[in-house]
């Protein structure tokens, strides 16, 4: 896909967003107006225009997205790194049945750049590891993303 822009998630970028995935999420911070970015893992691509994730309510993203709602997700996976940039709004304040207070975020998807710089191939896609209470985090982690997955 290098060098190319797409405005849709493609066939091969979709499956990658409909799992638990580690992804960077960059907003326009409200405060300095520069650049923020965090790590997020709940994060799901209910169709290829779209990608929904669950973030802490009071966190700094939420706050972000509220003033300005462009906002750039960036995966790596296939190879290469992509940055998705769209537009984000909160769909609900705080899920229902989760024991977190977490917001659901929608964002449209408006464009899609592989961004892997020339030459090079992604040999090992991130990984990381949860260092709490497995069991919990496991039980955490169905519940948020069974609540994206069935959001309406």
């Amino acid at each position: 896909m290098a060098n190319q822009v797409e405005t849709v998630l493609t066939e091969e970028i979709l499956p990658l967003l409909q799992q638990e995935r580690y992804v960077t999420l960059a907003t326009v911070d409200h405060q300095t107006e520069g650049p923020n970015v965090n790590a997020i893992s709940w994060v799901y691509a209910p169709d290829n225009g779209s990608i929904r994730f669950a973030v802490d309510n009071r966190s700094r993203i939420v706050e972000n997205i509220r003033k300005q709602p462009k906002v750039t997700v960036t995966l790596v996976g296939n190879g290469s790194t992509y940055a998705i940039a769209g537009t984000a709004q909160i769909q609900v304040e705080k899920m229902a049945g989760i024991p977190l207070k977490l917001s659901l975020v929608e964002m449209k998807v408006e464009e899609v750049r592989d961004v892997m710089f020339y030459g090079s191939r992604m040999s090992q896609e991130p990984k990381y590891e949860k260092t709490y209470d497995k069991e919990a985090a496991e039980k955490l982690d169905r519940q948020v993303l069974d609540a994206i997955r069935t959001y309406e």
